[in-house]
């Protein structure tokens, strides 16, 4: 994709996990071609921006070198499947990830943004994420669920993957221009009895940095993973590989904590609740920096922050307890609302905001 500061280059993880040499191949390639940070995005991608369109074959040499791509662009578009990160090696999640992988090319033509979730742990903690069909836990045993429905239909592990490709074939059929996601065509469409009637194990919190019996867990301040921090970090824990959440945080699997102030470590720091998007110089439609002025108030803010550097707000699309949106170089202020929302002061400067009571 192209952006302000030129392109965007994705890599998608196997199985939400890249090894140590993959992490710290991907650094070297976010260093020279790239500016330098690589973004952890709310579908556990990773992107690396400001890459010039002369770089961006030699930049595809690398990656395919570290195996982050796909041998078919058409199996990477589909293979947009979001993973619950805390798993074993080889337990039920790996397992049916794997296979998904393997049988992508038996999908049907559906939407770029159509996905998957693999949420097979105790209780599922991606129920908030977009997914298009889910696999998740009930009492009774695995199940099947489209997005938009309360209960899905109970399947076993043999025969888990043909039925998800079934229930995408079923997608494919009845979609919409109108409808190109799974929870918007069965509110119009009903779904047949057969893919309902087994509710889903209620969920549960999601991780939170700190350390876990895999290894320790870091956020990634507004998503941004600096490549130089990420592979000191690696190295320094001595952290077999890396498991990446949409959460903003990952997960160094196998190593030992490490003192680092790139990453949040504390599970109340107010980082982990401020969204802001990469702003001006970086994207053409910001009118202000942004990132900055979210580390500067995070502090200063009881609830959730957003700074966005215009109306169309993209690094959050819920509604947070103060936005700020950009405009000619300032800042206009929401309460409890969106960046296209309707502001209750406009004009302010970043030294005024800096004086004011956010909270």
């Amino acid at each position: 994709m192209m952006s302000g500061d030129g392109l965007v280059v994705r890599v998608r993880p196997r199985v939400a996990c890249l090894t140590a040499d993959q992490v710290l191949g991907l650094c070297k390639v976010a260093q020279i071609y790239g500016n330098g940070t690589i973004d952890l995005t709310n579908r556990a991608n990773l992107q690396v921006r400001g890459v010039s369109e002369d770089d961006h074959q030699p930049m595809l040499a690398d990656l395919a070198a570290l195996d982050l791509l796909d041998r078919e662009p058409g199996i990477e578009r589909k293979r947009n499947i979001l993973v619950s990160p805390q798993y074993d090696q080889g337990d039920l999640t790996v397992q049916l990830v794997s296979e998904l992988t393997d049988r992508l090319a038996e999908l049907p033509d559906i939407p770029a943004k159509f996905g998957f979730a693999v949420d097979t742990g105790p209780t599922p903690v991606m129920t908030e994420y977009s997914a298009d069909i889910r696999l998740e836990r009930s009492d009774d045993g695995l199940i099947l669920r489209a997005d938009g429905t309360d209960t899905g239909r109970l399947v076993s592990q043999a025969e888990a993957i043909d039925k998800l490709i079934e229930l995408t074939h079923w997608f494919a059929q009845n979609h919409t221009q109108d409808a190109r996601r799974m929870a918007p065509l069965v509110r119009n469409i009903t779904l047949p009895n057969i893919w309902q009637g087994t509710a889903p194990n209620a969920p549960d919190a999601q991780m939170s940095p700190g350390m876990t019996k895999l290894g320790p867990v870091y956020g990634a301040p507004f998503g941004a993973l600096p490549a130089q921090a990420l592979s000191d970090l690696i190295q320094q824990s001595s952290a077999s590989a890396l498991r990446v959440t949409p959460w903003r945080l990952v997960l160094l699997e196998g190593g030992k904590p490490v003192d680092t102030n790139a990453f949040v470590s504390a599970p109340n720091d107010p980082l982990l609740t401020t969204d802001a998007c990469p702003g001006a110089p970086f994207c053409p439609q910001a009118q202000v920096a942004t990132r900055e002025m979210a580390s500067a108030l995070a502090s200063k803010t009881s609830g959730s922050l957003h700074v966005s550097g215009c109306v169309k707000g993209c690094a959050r699309q819920l509604p947070a307890d103060v936005t700020l949106v950009g405009h000619a170089g300032r800042f206009d202020l929401v309460k409890h609302g969106r960046a296209g929302d309707e502001p209750c002061q406009r004009g302010l400067s970043p030294e005024t905001l800096l004086s004011m009571d956010l909270t």
